[in-house]
Formats: C-alpha cells, sequence, structure tokens
C-alpha cells in the first residue's frame, strides 16, 4: 500500500504543478491518514482535541470545528497530513510579511486546507474554510517536501496562506527533516495554538509573523469567531522560545482603527514583546464576507504607525500600499534607510553584520 502511494504521490508531482489539480484518490487518502498529536480520550469513544484553546469535545464520526481533524472510532486523526492544496517554490520572504529576517530571499510556501478561526475579511477563504475531500491536492510527505524545496533552491520552507496550526503533524514532521537539512523553517499564523504544542514547535521554528487581528475580545468574536488572550500568549511563548517574532495587524474600518486602541496594543507590543518587534499595519481590501467595506484609508495606517513610532516601537510597517514610505527600514538611531523595498521588492540593503551601515546601529534581525 505504501509503496503504491509513493508511487501515485511521485507521478503526479511529475506533472510538475505549482498548486495541484487533482483530486485525491480513497486509496491515497487513507495511506495518509495521521493519528493526531494532542488529543485525550474520553469516554463513548468521544476525544478531546487539546491541540488548539477551542478545546472540541468531538463524538465518533464526527469533526472538529477546523473541519480537518476526525474522531475515528475514538482516535482523532489529522486529514490533511501530507495533503497540501498549494505549493509556491519561490515565494518572496517579504510577502510573509517577514522584513526582518533574510531579506530579498524567497520561501518555499506551502499550506493545507481549513482554519480554526473564521474571518470575515479572510483573502484565502475558499482553502481555509474548506473539507479536505473538497479540494484538489498534491499528495507529498514531509520527507519528499523537503528535497523539493532542496531543488528549489530555497533556503526557507514557509507554512502560510491558510492557518499552520491544524495541519501541525505535517508542519511540525516537515520542520524536523528542514532543520536537519540546513532549511529555515517560518510561520504566517493566527496564533491560535495551546502552549505545549507551541512550545514543541518553537524548537524547530526560525520565525514568524502572527496575525494580531485587534485588541479587544469583542473584536475577535464578531469579526473571528475566537478571542483575544490566547493569541497574547503565544506572542510571548514565541518571544520567550527565542523566535524571530513580527506582528500584522490589518486594519478595518470602523472594527480596529480607533485610536485609543491601538495605542493600547502597541504599549502592550513594547512592554510584553520589546521595542524591536517590527509591526505591521496592513491595508484591508475587500474580501470574503466584508466585500461592502471600502479599502482602510492611507491617512488611518499612517496615522496608526506614527502612534506606534511614539509608543517606542522602532520598526513599524505600512502594508499593502506598495511603493509607501512605510514599507522601508529605517535605522532607530540615524533615521537613514537600511531596507529600501517597493511591494516584495528589495532595492537597497544598507546593513553590515547585522548594523546600520551608516552609524554602526544594530538592527533586530535574522540577516545572514
Amino acid at each position: 500500500m505504501k509503496k503504491l502511494s509513493r508511487l501515485i504521490a511521485s507521478l503526479i508531482l511529475a506533472i510538475g504543478f505549482v498548486t495541484a489539480t487533482c483530486h485525491l484518490p480513497d486509496i491515497l487518502a487513507q495511506s495518509f491518514l495521521k493519528e493526531s498529536l494532542f488529543y485525550g480520550k474520553l469516554e463513548n469513544k468521544n476525544v478531546n482535541c487539546q491541540l488548539c484553546p477551542r478545546s472540541c469535545v468531538i463524538s465518533a464520526g464526527k469533526r472538529g470545528y477546523c473541519r480537518v481533524r476526525e474522531n475515528r472510532g475514538g482516535t482523532l486523526y489529522a486529514l490533511s497530513f501530507a495533503k497540501p492544496v498549494s505549493l509556491v517554490r519561490y515565494d518572496p520572504i517579504e510577502k510573509k510579511p517577514l522584513f526582518h529576517f533574510l531579506p530579498s530571499t524567497t520561501a518555499f510556501s506551502i499550506a493545507t486546507v481549513g482554519c480554526n478561526l473564521n474571518c470575515k475579511f479572510c483573502q484565502n477563504w475558499t482553502i481555509s474554510q474548506a473539507k479536505p475531500e473538497d479540494a484538489d491536492v498534491m499528495p507529498l510527505e514531509p520527507a519528499e517536501l523537503i528535497k523539493k524545496v532542496k531543488e528549489s533552491g530555497s533556503y526557507t520552507i514557509a507554512y502560510t496562506y491558510t492557518e499552520p496550526t491544524i495541519f501541525y503533524e505535517y508542519m511540525l514532521e516537515t520542520a524536523k527533516y528542514a532543520r536537519a537539512q540546513g532549511i529555515r523553517n517560518v510561520m504566517h499564523s493566527n496564533g491560535y495554538i495551546n502552549e505545549e504544542p507551541l512550545r514543541q514547535l518553537c524548537k524547530y521554528l526560525d520565525a514568524a509573523n502572527i496575525d494580531l487581528k485587534g485588541f479587544s475580545d469583542d473584536y475577535y468574536a464578531k469579526l473571528c469567531e475566537g478571542a483575544l488572550s490566547p493569541v497574547l500568549r503565544s506572542l510571548k511563548i514565541l518571544k520567550n522560545e527565542g523566535v524571530h517574532l513580527e506582528i500584522t495587524n490589518l486594519v478595518l474600518p470602523g472594527y480596529n482603527d480607533d485610536l485609543k486602541t491601538i495605542t493600547r496594543m502597541c504599549l502592550w507590543v513594547k512592554e510584553n514583546l520589546g521595542a524591536d518587534t517590527p509591526l505591521h499595519f496592513s491595508r484591508f481590501t475587500p474580501m470574503y464576507k466584508l466585500i461592502a467595506l471600502n479599502p482602510t484609508p492611507v491617512e488611518t495606517l499612517e496615522k496608526a504607525r506614527q502612534i506606534a513610532l511614539d509608543c517606542g516601537l522602532k520598526y513599524v510597517y505600512i502594508g499593502n500600499v506598495p511603493g509607501h514610505a512605510g514599507e522601508n527600514t529605517y535605522c532607530p538611531r540615524c533615521k537613514k534607510i537600511v531596507i529600501a523595498r517597493s511591494g516584495f521588492t528589495v532595492s537597497e540593503i544598507n546593513l553590515v553584520s547585522g548594523k546600520c551601515k551608516f552609524c554602526g546601529e544594530k538592527i533586530e534581525g535574522i540577516w545572514e
């Protein structure tokens, strides 16, 4: 069975698609089943998923909120294991966005279906809110995936586009192979994950960009069907574990653009994560369930950036506004541009051994 599965997977890979275009055969779907790592067994073959703060109690034959963890006879399986729906071989690292991590390099990006939130503004909702059986996939086990990454010439693999937490077992196993091969692991995540699985992942994680979607439980409940406190805990854990951390805040007009709330968020970041934590204020464009909402005024983003700088944060960016001066990295001492960007393109790097070329100030990040 395993040899047959690998043969079929190899044939599919040989076609060379970047994003898969075939439904997974039943025989192959069975061979890629993976038992979940974090769950507890209850009475009557019920299980309690312990991967994320939802703590779903799942009866036999049913799935959790994320739609990719299924209870089969009292055993919880991760249905998305080794079933990516998106593979992008040459993804700019700036797209994650990671601005202080190996600038002007590419990452091999990967995603499966599913998410443990339901954000009304999700730009990838067609896959984040899908079920594994409804998606076109490219079967790819972790060892084979890392071979593809090496062939691409990328030094980094990114777990992104949907929520990496829900394909945790796939990400963790792949990350172990990657670390052994000298390949960096990064993720873009909503941070909605429990402490134990996150700390285990941190052993193999080099960098993370976390979506801090708002700064109130009310916002998380109404816009994302989640809560704020678990995300704040995840941010602290990532910092404590030494993972390079950046934060993205998507600013929605009329929802999370209150300047007082933004001030509180920026002060929290400084006090709990440090003044050198990069913060990206990203422009909203109409999407998913909020197609009637206007794009974020650039002026609002500029005000948010200035607030963050006034609060003492050193590296604050404006995203989704290509060509804006807020895309550049400025030295916090001499104020000169140390990295110039336009969109995902880097045009200038003025760093020497991680320090400003002009005044010698250390610039926080991973540069080599």
